[in-house]
């Protein structure tokens, strides 16, 4: 079972969890994203930087994909469009959440992720469900408050706002074919109130 950020499931083997070694282990797991990419990413590499034995890293993530998964979550934090009092401050926050995961980390560990997930159901549930639903489920809230302050039209597709807010990131973190940048978030979040803005 794969591990989350806490309160959630977790692998129910071993000793209780230890916030430090937790720690200790996402910020090499993430330094070794940034500097190799997946492929750069091994349980053995893993436990020889942080000086633990193989056994206790195993005890806590049993393969290499939970454990990236695991590391790119406690980076991402877990509720991204905070409520500002505005829908283009509750937007700003979540894709500022969304750019600083896809220029790091998960940028450089989407492409493996994916492959692993055609094979893995559990792994594909659980990027579904702390990755993208958890998102989802904050920024679908934030037009919800925007709607009742009379901020945006009340006809909206919010899910096809969704995806217009947090798909560029993964088409370009996966096809690499342009940068993901300060200037392309702040875009995504005009043109998509452009679009909710109330008329006449």
């Amino acid at each position: 079972m794969l591990p989350d950020r806490g309160g959630g499931r977790a692998t129910a083997r071993g000793r209780p969890r230890n916030p430090r070694i937790d720690r200790e282990v996402v910020d090499a797991v993430l330094k070794a994203l940034r500097h190799g990419g997946y492929p750069a990413v091994t349980l053995d590499g893993i436990a020889r930087k942080v000086k633990r034995a193989r056994t206790s890293l195993y005890r806590r993530w049993p393969s290499k994909r939970h454990l990236v998964v695991y590391s790119v979550l406690s980076e991402m934090g877990s509720s991204p469009a905070r409520d500002t009092g505005t829908l283009r401050g509750d937007l700003q926050a979540a894709v500022g959440t969304l750019l600083r995961a896809f220029a790091g980390p998960l940028r450089q560990a989407l492409p493996g992720l994916v492959a692993d997930m055609a094979h893995d159901a559990e792994l594909a549930e659980t990027l579904r469900e702390q990755v993208l639903d958890a998102r989802r489920k904050s920024m679908s809230a934030a037009f919800a408050r925007a709607i009742t302050r009379g901020e945006v039209r009340d006809d909206l597709e919010i899910e096809l706002l969704l995806d217009m807010l947090t798909g560029p990131f993964y088409y370009r973190a996966l096809l690499g074919h342009a940068p993901i940048s300060h200037r392309m978030a702040a875009g995504i979040v005009e043109y998509v109130l452009r679009i909710a803005e109330r008329r006449g």
